[in-house]
């Protein structure tokens, strides 16, 4: 079994750091070129940086911010936030992120996806899927879950991967910030549909959720936020449980 990849998110607006509960009701939750330093430290695997509101604005991912959490990180570093064209891509690598991840964009326009894949790589390319499960199933959300779609999570990230994303970030609004675990039944659906890497998101809120998502959702890797900023869990603590655990960790 290949090593399971701990990720920590820092969800931007205005330049700070925040987190939700469901998507709404956002507070501050500290400096992200501070938090991306301490995390890279730390033994993270990977960080995700997502500029949340940058598509419902309107307007570009911040690529200064992004230059400044590049430098004082060694880590894999994944942008995404307002990324509608390869011209915004080729600025957040320029800055120094290594993957970007797209998800109202590659909604509204699928092409975008077979665009990335060609010109800079599949293990560029990452679809982030927000979405909700309602009474007819798991449907996806735009604009960072404000607009519904009639797009079906299954069938839309198995049309993701077709068209060449190298991996899906899924976050279940359902869960998001409630600390009641992750929505193993669907990730473990969708990792059976799918060849690529599935990062789960949504959900983390104690140490056994995360060997939750590995051994039941059967997820590649896990993110979190609150109980990483918040200081509820401790990076180096939760690897050393799940190795424990026997989930193949990388340590630092």
């Amino acid at each position: 079994m290949l090593a399971k990849r701990i990720i920590p998110c820092l969800d931007i607006k205005d330049g700070q750091t925040v987190k939700g509960t469901n998507f709404v009701n956002l507070r501050h939750a500290g400096d992200p070129v501070g938090l991306a330093r301490a995390y890279s430290e730390q033994g993270a695997d990977e960080l995700v940086f997502l500029d949340i509101t940058a598509s419902f604005e309107g307007r570009k991912t911040f690529a200064e911010l992004v230059k400044r959490i590049a430098a004082n990180i060694s880590i894999p570093f994944t942008v995404g936030g307002g990324i509608n064209e390869l011209g915004d891509v080729d600025r957040l690598l320029n800055a120094g992120a290594d993957k970007i991840s797209i998800n109202s964009s590659a909604i509204r326009n699928p092409g975008l996806i077979d665009e990335i894949a060609k010109n800079f790589g599949s293990q560029v390319c990452v679809v982030a899927v927000d979405a909700r499960q309602n009474s007819d199933g798991w449907r996806c959300y735009l604009n960072g879950g404000r607009v519904e779609t009639d797009k079906e999570l299954f069938s839309w990230t198995k049309e993701a991967q077709e068209r060449g994303a190298g991996e899906i970030l899924f976050t279940s609004m359902n869960h998001d910030g409630v600390k009641t675990g992750y929505a193993n039944e669907a990730l473990a659906k969708m990792s059976e549909l799918l060849s690529v890497p599935v990062i789960a998101s949504g959900g983390a809120g104690q140490k056994e959720h995360f060997s939750d998502v590995f051994l039941q959702g059967k997820a590649d890797a896990a993110l979190a936020a609150s109980v990483f900023h918040f200081g509820e869990i401790k990076i180096p603590d939760l690897k050393s449980y799940l190795c424990a655990r026997g989930i193949p960790m990388r340590m630092i």
